[in-house]
Parts: C-alpha cells; structure tokens; sequence
C-alpha cells in the first residue's frame, strides 16, 4: 500500500488527525472547503488539492472527517467529488459522526464504483486526537479494514471492531454520544440543585467524580460544568444537536422510544435558538442554571 494518503476535512478534528499522520511519516493530500486551513500542513509536508476528486487514487486510501452528513455526501457524490474519477480498489475511511443509513447509502454507491467504505468515528475530543488518545469505532468489509488498521492504529489508543455492516460503527457512535450528553443533562440538573441549596458545584463534581462516577466522562464534563467553563467548545452545543437528532432518527428506524433523547433534543434545540449554539455541548448546563433563576 502506498504511504500516501488522501484526507478531506480540516476542521477541529481534522487538524490534530491529519498532523498525527504527517508525523507517522505518513504523506498527505489534502482537501478543505476553506483552502487556508490546509496552510498550517502544507507547511510540513502535506499537498492541497483543488477537489475532493484530486485526493484520491486507485489502490489508495482516503480519510475524511466531516461535521455532518450533507458535507460527506457532497465530498463523495458531487461533480468533483471522491467517485468521480478512477477510484479501484481504494478505500474510503470515513470517520464522521453521520446516520448509519447514510453510511450504508454511500457505501453501496462506493461499491459500484469498484471502490471500498469503512466507517471509523471516533470517540475524544481534539486534545484526545491531537494525544493520540482517542477510541476508534470501527465496521466494514474485513479485507478493507485489514489493510487500514495500521494506519488508524498510529492516530489511536484503541480500535474496536463492530463487524462487517458498515453503519454498525455508527450506530455505535451516535449512542455513545447519546450517553454523554445525557450524563450532561444528568450533571447540570445535580449540580444546579446543589447550588440552588448553598453547596457548592465544584465540591459536588469533585465527589462524584472520585467515588460514584470515577470515570472521564463524569469527571472531565463533570469539572466543565462545575466551573460552567463552556468555552472554547471542544465540541459544539449545535453538532451535539445534529447527533441527537441523528439517534432520534436511528431510533425512529428502529421502531423504538428514546424519551430521554427527546427532553435532551428539546434542551439543545431550545439552547440553539437562544444563540448557545457555539458553546461547548456542556453549555447545556447554563440553559438549566438559568431557568432555575441562576445568573
């Protein structure tokens, strides 16, 4: 396999994914919607290319880390996108938190094409990608994920294989992410009972975070809350929205109820509207803090 690789998405993400790459010794082209935030890497090595089609060669292998399903699609079904040129044999590795059934549809389209789908979101915000700290979530044909491992294995700290259906990895995703955000909600309304009877929000976090809850969802979501530090977003209130909105969808697909996905749907969407959409996810918190009269 060749040690060039196409990669397409330079957001929060991406950056840290794609110097992680260049540092492996890994050679990139690279392709971003805004062309300046492909400077930075150009700079140690990287090549910028005009198109998402430009990424991409037979045998190759492309990576793309995108904020949401319309931007994937567009990447590999547009006029210049991945599928439109000679892509044999290659395979696309996408990393984005996207529906399971837009997964499946994209990959049965990069099949026709003689080409290869492999679903890779990833849990970790970009401090964890940029360590090499974060958990990949993984699905596909076995041949194609055989021959992608190495690489995702020096951008990680731990692969997980949930089978050959290619929207497994997804779904995996999107409820991983819905726990989160529920333990946010969870979190935000504990801590804001706490101060609204004279206890302190850092000591209750502090608690919980070393005895009943030791793990780093509670305690690192769990000291932002505390502090109600919701900037600069890691990851924003507005993508959080799009995820639960995706596993209300999946669920719906499903034939079964989330109602704790549909209160934490309607908190974002109420927290979008009131211009909260830039804020950490965690910024959930100021939402509940303020309707219990807290400033």
């Amino acid at each position: 396999m060749t040690n060039v690789i196409g990669f397409v998405g330079l957001g929060s993400m991406g950056v840290p994914l794609a110097n992680n790459l260049l540092e492996s010794g890994y050679k990139l082209r690279i392709y971003n919607r805004t062309a300046t935030k492909a400077e930075p890497l150009v700079a140690k090595g990287a090549i910028a290319v005009d198109h998402p089609a430009d990424v991409v060669e037979p045998g190759g292998v492309v990576i793309s880390i995108l904020a949401n399903d319309q931007a994937l699609e567009a990447v590999v079904l547009g006029e210049q996108g991945l599928l439109s040129g000679d892509v044999t044999d290659s395979i696309h590795v996408s990393m984005s938190t996207i529906a399971p059934a837009t997964a499946q549809a994209l990959a049965a389209r990069t099949e026709q094409h003689g080409a290869h789908y492999v679903a890779a979101p990833v849990f970790g915000r970009p401090d964890a990608v940029a360590a090499r700290k974060i958990s990949i979530c993984l699905s596909g044909a076995g041949a194609a994920k055989a021959r992608v491992r190495p690489i995702l294995e020096k951008v990680g700290q731990g692969i997980f294989d949930f089978g050959e259906s290619v929207g497994a990895a997804n779904v995996v995703k999107l409820s991983g992410n819905f726990l989160i955000i529920s333990a946010i909600e969870a979190m935000a309304e504990a801590f804001t009972l706490a101060e609204k009877n004279g206890i302190d929000r850092a000591q209750l976090a502090d608690l919980f975070g070393q005895t009943l809850f030791a793990c780093p969802v509670y305690q690192n979501y769990g000291r932002m809350i505390a502090q109600q530090q919701y900037e600069p977003a890691g990851f924003k209130l507005s993508l959080g929205l799009k995820d639960v909105s995706l596993a209300l969808q999946t669920a719906k697909a499903s034939q079964m109820p989330l109602p704790i996905a549909s209160l934490v749907h309607d908190r974002l969407t109420a927290a979008v509207a009131n211009g909260k959409g830039d804020l950490d996810w965690t910024g959930l918190a100021l939402t509940i803090s303020e309707e219990a009269g807290l400033k």
